[in-house]
């Protein structure tokens, strides 16, 4: 095993692991979207038909998650020292159009809602050069308090900071693919 990689204590990398959350900046203006996140498709993100693989938009809207938390001051101390986290509990996906290894992509984060215990988000997924959206990925997040296994109220330093940033969204049109139900439509 190389020094440069000490042994993890689980299986699931990300790139953002261990990298200390931003320091909060109440002055700072906020962008609407967010866009923390700009990876290129690697080459085991793709799979036999030559495109990204559907499981590894989940892993990059994953990426993007671990961006934001670290954006609004959670990392791995705040899950350690505190005992919580955001954990997903639910996950719509449009996948919109086909991406080839080695592609950029340029990710963006909008907060649509929240309550203390729940963020509903969306991140979409667009490819650099072109602009062209390639994926959605709808969510709701829920604060956990991870040593009795449910949700819990966050923070007041942590939701002051999300509601300061859900109004710095609230402007921005709700992308057509949030709240669509699946089904199969049938001609009357």
């Amino acid at each position: 095993m190389s020094e440069a990689h000490p042994p993890a204590r689980h299986g699931v990398r990300t790139p953002l692991e261990n990298t200390p959350a931003r320091a909060w900046d109440p002055a700072a203006p906020i962008d609407a979207p967010l866009c923390l996140h700009h990876p290129h498709v690697l080459w085991d993100w793709v799979d036999y038909n030559g495109h990204m693989s559907e499981s590894c938009y989940l892993l990059v809207f994953g990426d993007n998650s671990d961006a934001f938390f670290r954006y609004i001051g959670i990392d791995e101390s705040y899950r350690d020292q505190d005992g919580h986290s955001l954990y997903t509990a639910q996950t719509h996906i449009h996948y919109v159009k086909e991406v080839a290894q080695g592609e950029p992509l340029r990710l963006t984060l909008q907060l649509l809602d929240l309550d203390p215990r729940r963020i509903h988000l969306i991140h979409c997924m667009y490819h650099a050069g072109s602009g062209d959206l390639l994926c959605t990925g709808e969510q709701m997040l829920v604060h956990v308090d991870m040593a009795k296994g449910r949700a819990a109220a966050m923070p007041d330093f942590l939701y002051a900071r999300l509601q300061t940033i859900l109004q710095a969204h609230a402007t921005l049109p709700i992308p057509a693919q949030v709240g669509r139900p699946m089904g199969i439509r049938r001609s009357t």
